[in-house]
Formats: structure tokens, sequence, C-alpha cells
């Protein structure tokens, strides 16, 4: 009797399709040049069968008459090896999926923000209640309350500021060796700057902090857009896309060290 080894992760999800003809990349994906990997093409076909199914109420813009604002959304899947030897994929949408960062079948955030009773929420209640205070004030009599404004909105800069340090310091990433950087140190070591608002969020870096938080093999990565968008003609729906540099350049170039990429497309784009 052929007893079946469990997988390593509740998130890791099998082929429903055999694989056995299937060749194994020899190279992981160059995220910002890449033509998906067949591996990569049937994990995809797999996740977007389920996505059709629509299992959450969030308004892609494909569904006539549903309700809420259209928001097209970024998925991504990475076909990985586990230590038993199993071949699969992890599945990671970015940002949030009909406002949250858990969903059956997807791996969840490098770190969840939205936790009752966190810091963020904390801090946004307060500089929700500085912005009510100086829309009263504003509204009372402008001129008079000149100096309170002014008071109240260098408070609301500075709370905010102190804010966003603070998310930024809960960010870390894994890369293959076991290897942890802080989003602020990845970062300032690039272009000495900060990470830019949503660092960390996208689908690649969630896929690969998953995979290496549970001794998984990287092996090929694809995003593609689903939805509609209507902020940007550049989004078209069911296309694939590279990682954004912006983001996620800085991220993947700790994630990926010493990860052999498909040197091809790396020399055609440049890293």
């Amino acid at each position: 009797m052929t007893v079946s080894t469990p997988p390593e992760s509740d998130f890791f999800l099998p082929f429903e399709q055999a694989i056995a003809d299937y060749a194994i990349p020899d190279n992981f994906t160059y995220p910002f040049h890449y033509e998906p990997h067949p591996l990569s093409l049937l994990a995809v076909q797999q996740l977007q069968h389920r996505l059709i199914s629509q299992e959450w109420h969030h308004n892609f813009g494909l569904v006539p008459g549903m309700t809420g604002a259209i928001i097209g959304k970024m998925f991504g899947v990475l076909v990985v090896r586990t230590k038993h030897d199993q071949i699969g994929f992890l599945a990671a949408f970015s940002g949030k999926l009909a406002g949250g960062f858990h969903h059956d079948g997807f791996v969840p955030p490098v770190f969840d923000s939205l936790t009752e009773g966190s810091f963020l929420n904390r801090g946004m209640t307060e500089l929700t209640r500085i912005n009510q205070q100086i829309k009263l004030l504003e509204n009372t009599d402008a001129d008079g309350n000149a100096a309170k404004i002014a008071m109240l909105q260098q408070l609301r800069k500075t709370n905010s500021a102190a804010l966003q340090s603070k998310l930024y310091d809960q960010y870390h990433f894994l890369n293959q060796a076991g290897e942890t950087k802080g989003l602020r140190e990845i970062f300032t070591s690039h272009n000495n700057s900060n990470p830019p608002a949503g660092a960390g969020e996208c689908a690649a870096p969630k896929l690969l902090q998953h995979a290496f938080q549970h001794n998984m093999q990287p092996l090929a990565l694809a995003e593609f857009w689903w939805g509609l968008s209507p902020k940007s003609n550049y989004w078209k729906h069911g296309h694939f896309y590279p990682v954004c540099r912006e983001k996620c350049e800085p991220i993947l170039a700790h994630m990926l060290q010493g990860i052999a990429l498909d040197a091809k497309a790396a020399e055609t784009v440049g890293w």
C-alpha cells in the first residue's frame, strides 16, 4: 500500500492534472521579464477556474450588477517542490481581497496589519480623530482657529510618519539561506530611501516568504491581472505581467539571493 506524504503547509496546492510529462525548470523565473513556464500556466489555469466561481464578495467588474467599487487584482502562483519532493504550487493576491488578508487557499501576508487592536488600527483611529477636530475647527471659524488648526496638522503629520515607520519595521523577509532582512534595511541599502507605500504586500514576496518558511524550493513564478481596471488601461484581464520594480525589486534581490535565475531573460532586461 502506498502512503501519501502530507504537505508541509495548509496552503500547498497539488496539481489536479497529472504533471509527469512536464519538464521541471532548471532555473527560477526571472521575475521582471518572463514567459510563463508550462507548470505556471497549469497552476494559473487551476487558480483562475476557482476565481470564476467567485467565492468572495469582491467586485472584479466581471459580473454584471455586482455591488461595490470595481477593483481588479494581481494574483500570483509559485510552483514549488517540498522537502518530500512533492511538486505543487502556492497562490497569493496583492494587497487585500474582499477587504481582508486571509482567504482559504492563499498564503497569508508577511505581516497582518488588520488584526483587532493592532497598533495600526489604533493609530488610524487617532488620525481620524485629529482629522475630525481639524474639520470642526475649519467649519466653525477657520481664521480664528488658525493656530489650533496648524498645531493639529503638525500633530497629524508627526503621528502619520511615526505610524508608517513602525509599520515598515514589522516586515522581515527570508531568503533561501534563511537570512532575514527588514523592509527598511532593504530599501536603505538599495537606494538610501524609505520603502514606498504597500511594499511587501505584493504577491511575489508573499509567495516566496511562505515557501522559505516551509522549506519549499521555488521553481517558477507567474503573475496575472484579474478583473477590470477603471484607473489604468495598462492592466488587462487575464494578462500576465512582470513583477513591479518600484516595490519588489529591492525585496526580491534579497529573497532570491543564491537562486539561479533564467539567464537569458535576465540578460534581456538586466537586474
